[in-house]
């Protein structure tokens, strides 16, 4: 007689994925953030969100605080981590911009505090951002010898010890990153051991992916801190396999306006390339818009593509920027014809939604790095881009992925 069958084994589910919960200072960067770890995800315009971890998904918040005074902005960092933490346990990650801009040490202090050490890594490869020795570096020249700074109030710092300038911070070669796995989760257990933060070096993708990995080991007392090429590689060591978004159907038929809250010098050239598609483009003045004074001009139906920037030509404006983006997101929220938006610097884009009453966006992918696609829960679509992105073609690659039909255009000229 045959022996029985054995008993059926007992089916086990698969191991729920780990999600993250990313802070970050500005709007630009949550968007950059949120399509950078990839997978299922909610881009939140509200703080109070960071108490929602139980969906399974990634979580990225808008802590807005690039326009907040140093002390503030920590305290807003401080509350949203009491609030993770009363929640289910989940990654953490901080977004600071590439550039070390913002209230970096301020704070990467706040976000340090019940950590085990803090792994620093800002280095953005797909901009041509890395760090050796400690130092960034900006196209192969070191931050601070760049104008990188221009628009800020302080000269670039010279090192990430100098930008977190009250956080012990211990820099790691680039031989210890591209090391064996076990070296480098040594370094890194080593200097939290003594106190410190490690700050990895790294020129590339795989480097991220090796800092990324080696977090991962350590476990969640080893919190990440970088830029969205750090959140690349955190999505990539989560999810390898993740599948492309389906596309989004265009809406050919609403206008399309372009608010240009930057003031890099690129931003002229970058616009040069829609007014030769023909866009309309509406120049407004620093003083006029900061007194609410600018009135667009009045038309029979709203044109197909307009564009809205502020004159920089007197040189930035360094006491009135929020001044200037909010004037200016209101102007845009104003606009007639529910437009489709595409907003440059993360201040606009945050003063724009804001304006319109949006807390949340739904990321779709991105046209090209830092620039995302993303729809309002009412069906609006809208580009989100740091003012320092983009080559001089930025815009109208953004203008023609959102508006298939201007690509007869630039093939026309």
């Amino acid at each position: 007689m045959a022996p029985p069958p054995p008993p059926p084994r007992p089916s086990v589910s698969p191991p729920v994925p780990p999600y993250a919960v990313a802070l970050a200072d500005d709007l630009s960067g949550a968007a950059e953030t949120a399509c950078a770890l990839g997978g299922p995800v909610r881009l939140s315009l509200d703080a109070a969100d960071v108490t929602e971890v139980t969906v399974a998904c990634n979580l990225v918040v808008d802590l807005d605080t690039r326009r907040l005074p140093p002390a503030d902005a920590a305290r807003a960092v401080r509350t949203a981590l009491r609030a993770v933490r009363a929640g289910s346990p989940r990654l953490l990650y901080k977004k600071v911009d590439s550039q070390l801009r913002g209230h970096l040490a301020a704070e990467a202090a706040a976000y340090a505090e019940g950590a085990e050490a803090v792994v620093i890594a800002p280095a953005l490869p797909a901009a041509r951002r890395t760090v050796t020795g400690g130092v960034v570096h900006m196209n192969g020249v070191p931050l601070h010898r760049t104008d990188g700074w221009r628009a800020e109030r302080a000269s670039a710092p010279r090192s990430l010890p100098e930008a977190l300038s009250g956080l012990p911070v211990r820099t790691v070669p680039l031989d210890v990153v591209r090391s064996d796995p076990a070296a480098l989760d040594a370094e890194l257990r080593r200097i939290a051991a003594s106190g410190a933060h490690p700050a990895p070096d790294a020129e590339t993708d795989a480097d991220l992916d090796a800092v990324a990995a080696a977090a991962l080991r350590l476990g969640p007392g080893f919190r990440l801190l970088g830029s969205g090429g750090l959140a690349a590689a955190l999505g990539r060591a989560l999810r390898p396999t993740a599948a492309p978004p389906p596309p989004v159907p265009a809406r050919d038929r609403a206008p399309l306006l372009v608010v240009v809250g930057t003031a890099e010098p690129g931003a002229v050239a970058q616009i040069a390339h829609l007014t030769a598609l023909g866009a309309h483009h509406v120049p407004l003045d620093p003083a006029d818009l900061a007194a609410g004074t600018v009135r667009l001009p009045h038309t029979a139906a709203a044109p197909a593509l307009t564009v809205l920037s502020i004159d920089g030509s007197a040189g930035p404006r360094l006491h009135a920027g929020r001044t200037l983006s909010t004037a200016l997101g209101a102007l845009a929220a104003a606009y007639p014809g529910r437009p489709d938006l595409v907003l440059t610097g993360g201040e606009t884009a945050r003063t724009t939604l804001d304006a319109l009453g949006t807390r949340e966006l739904e990321p779709l992918g991105q046209i090209h790095h830092g620039a995302v696609h993303s729809r309002t829960p009412d069906g609006r679509h809208v580009v989100t881009r740091p003012g320092s992105y983009g080559a001089e073609d930025s815009l109208l690659r953004i203008a023609v992925a959102l508006r298939p039909r201007l690509a007869a255009s630039t093939t026309a000229t």
